[in-house]
């Protein structure tokens, strides 16, 4: 199962990425004799109510989806990487209040505290990485902490302690290859997580501002017309559940192999 969920990833990003080299529609171009044609040799994909070819906005928007997911993803695992393993290694004050700021975002639920910040400002690409990593981080920091504690009660950490080792150097030599399996599993919930996020502000329209385009923003667009032309909604909606799905597959996996890891120390 990895490795077809790995297959179905890289077929993804290099049909995002590099599929307008191939399929070169211009995905901006409107065609009023092609309004919601269904799938065809001329329309491999159909096109939508403005004319608009469906394969090439795929295309397009996955560029998009993809960056804001990576993009939110790596910097929400990094804050918490950084916050946990620190709230782990000092304790104290440190620990009180990562608890205190954590339990302030967890106060609103994260979907309602996304819609809060977006609404007050123009939603751009790099707008929602900031928003969705700022509201995403909250889950890899208390996984960090938790096991952060476990390090911490290591004798070799005491050791390191007592012998007056710079703590920089053993967050960063000692603690980081320990915790960089939760890490990555954390990473990788992260992608699915912001892509469906970015998916669900688009599609209750604050999230990417035409003319640019997600595949949050081609599936909203196929809502008001999914009676008559269904393919307007269902190619975005599968790409979505296409890298949702192997991304849920190989976390599973990570967690798998992190946790035999665990059981064999």
């Amino acid at each position: 199962m990895p490795r077809f969920s790995i297959s179905v990833l890289l077929f993804v990003f290099i049909f995002s990425f590099f599929g307008s080299f191939i399929y070169a529609i211009d995905p901006y171009s409107l065609d009023s004799s092609s309004i919601l044609l269904p799938p065809s040799i001329e329309h491999f994909l159909g096109t939508d109510r403005l004319g608009r070819d469906i394969l090439a906005r795929l295309i397009e928007g996955g560029k998009i989806s993809l960056i804001i997911g990576v993009g939110s993803a790596f910097i929400a695992s990094v804050i918490g990487l950084v916050l946990g393993s620190m709230a782990g290694y000092f304790r104290g004050n440190v620990d009180k209040a990562f608890v205190i700021t954590v339990d302030l975002f967890l106060t609103f639920p994260t979907f309602f505290l996304l819609l809060a910040l977006v609404s007050y400002v123009n939603a751009s690409a790099w707008v929602l990485i900031v928003i969705i990593s700022i509201t995403g981080w909250m889950t890899t920091a208390r996984l960090i902490r938790s096991e952060s504690f476990r390090v911490t009660s290591q004798p070799f950490i005491k050791i390191l302690n007592i012998a007056n080792v710079s703590k920089t150097k053993i967050l960063f030599k000692y603690y980081a290859p320990i915790l960089a399996p939760i890490y990555f599993v954390s990473f990788t919930f992260g992608v699915g997580g912001a892509i469906l996020a970015e998916s669900g502000l688009s599609f209750l329209g604050l999230g990417i501002v035409a003319p640019q385009m997600s595949w949050g923003t081609i599936l909203s667009g196929g809502k008001e017309v999914i009676e008559i032309a269904w393919w307007v909604s269902f190619f975005p909606g599968l790409m979505i559940f296409l890298v949702t799905f192997s991304l849920i597959n190989i976390s599973n996996y990570l967690q798998q192999l992190t946790n035999q890891k665990q059981i064999q120390n």
